[in-house]
């Protein structure tokens, strides 16, 4: 069977969690491709509600295998703490697979983050200050640390010290911060090695083996496009790619083994941090939405900036992922406005523009220009297909369906596992 990836396509947090927990029985692996303890999903069961960080969301199904990449960078500290979690819980967690080749996160990485972005004032990216910037940026320079360092303690504390030879001299003379021993890194480092040691494969000839047998495989993104280092709203984005392109060198999957690429985009739309956003709200509206929508961060606990339905922003994701499908979340939010306005393109300098602007200053005075659709009152909660909707939530999808540039099959209707009306099925 071939690879399908599920991925964001607005700014994040559009209910990835849900998308994959719903797909978690279909499959027999979920992968995490890139990113880091940067983001969280939220997925509820029954009445539990489990927030996620690094672990893929098909940790919480017994029969799947959940997988973390080798485009994902690990703080170890933050993986125990979650796998410890879910164990007191009684998800059982022993099944994880975690790449040899997955960069860490080290204590060092998490100071740079913090004391630079502060160093930054009025310019700051709005970073998570977890470290994950810092530890793929040491990847691509080529002095990270892998999973499959730790076993080697000599190359570890070799890689530690390379590192810290220039940090801490960035920490003392430019940050006027304490510098970091190596003695200590190592120490910690050395004790995760064996509690992860029976996690750690080589996962692109594991998944790849099991796509040759026919099993399925859904690789999972964090964050949303446009917050893609190279696709997305730069310099205000991740240190990685979410987009579909990651998905293949963030798993070792080869791009001919993907059918199937699906973007989870919410009925309104929600952003954290710095950058631009043309249908972000000010006023009660956007505190309704943020209210009824429960719109903070999972890893962050920021509150979410809360905008209507951008259309350019969904064709572009469709564009840049060859999207085949979108998974619509969140569209019970909605219900109890009398219109709903939906940005349909922008106004810039004037001009109408359909599509999302090449440059990043167009984008920043890119003002929306809205279509409004008539609401509802009923509760959607309950439906179970897409006919169970009122008249016009049916036609709010369908109107986003016909000016977004693929079909929305399945609708997420409340956060519970089972709130979902399924149009067509993925698998």
């Amino acid at each position: 069977m071939p690879a399908i990836v599920l991925l964001g396509a607005q700014w994040g947090d559009e209910g990835k969690g849900k998308a994959t927990d719903l797909l978690g029985d279909k499959v027999k692996y979920v992968v995490r491709y890139q990113g880091g303890n940067n983001a969280g999903h939220t997925v509820v069961i029954g009445d539990q509600k489990y927030a996620l960080h690094l672990l893929p969301s098909g940790i919480l199904t017994p029969s799947c295998i959940p997988v973390i990449g080798n485009g994902v960078v690990i703080d170890p500290a933050v993986l125990l703490e979650e796998i410890r979690g879910l164990n007191e819980r009684g998800v059982d967690t022993s099944n994880l697979k975690i790449s040899t080749n997955a960069h860490l996160i080290t204590p060092y990485h998490r100071t740079i983050d913090k004391v630079s972005e502060r160093f930054l004032g009025k310019a700051k990216i709005g970073t998570t200050g977890r470290g994950i910037g810092p530890a793929y940026a040491d990847k691509i320079n080529r002095i990270g640390i892998r999973v499959q360092d730790l076993f080697d303690p000599s190359i570890l504390r070799q890689k530690i010290e390379g590192a810290l030879r220039d940090k801490n001299q960035v920490l003392i003379k430019v940050f006027n911060r304490k510098g970091i021993e190596v003695d200590e890194v190592l120490r910690e480092y050395l004790e995760y090695a064996e509690i992860l040691r029976p996690y750690v494969v080589d996962t692109s000839l594991l998944l790849n083996q099991a796509l040759a047998k026919g099993e399925n495989v859904l690789l999972e993104g964090s964050q949303g496009t446009l917050l893609d280092v190279d696709h997305g709203t730069y310099p205000f984005v991740t240190s990685s790619n979410p987009t579909a392109g990651g998905a293949s060198t963030g798993s070792g999957i080869g791009p001919t083994k993907i059918s199937r690429v699906i973007g989870i985009v919410k009925a309104y739309t929600t952003r954290v941090g710095s950058g631009p956003f043309p249908t972000e709200l000010f006023d009660e509206d956007g505190e309704k939405l943020r209210s009824i929508g429960g719109e903070v961060g999972v890893t962050t606990g920021r509150a979410r900036r809360c905008g209507w339905y951008d259309a350019p922003i969904a064709r572009y994701a469709v564009r840049v992922n060859g999207l085949t499908d979108f998974f619509l979340t969140k569209l019970d939010v909605l219900t109890g406005w009398e219109k709903i306005p939906v940005c349909v393109a922008y106004e810039i300098d004037g001009k109408r523009v359909e599509e999302l602007p090449a440059s990043q200053s167009d984008f920043h005075h890119a003002k929306p220009i809205y279509e409004y659709l008539p609401g509802w009152s009923e509760d959607i909660t309950k439906a179970k297909k897409l006919s169970d909707l009122p008249t016009n939530a049916q036609n709010y999808v369908k109107f986003l369906e016909e000016i977004s540039g693929a079909p929305m099959s399945a609708i997420g209707v409340g956060p519970g596992r089972d709130q979902t009306i399924v149009v067509k099925e993925f698998i």
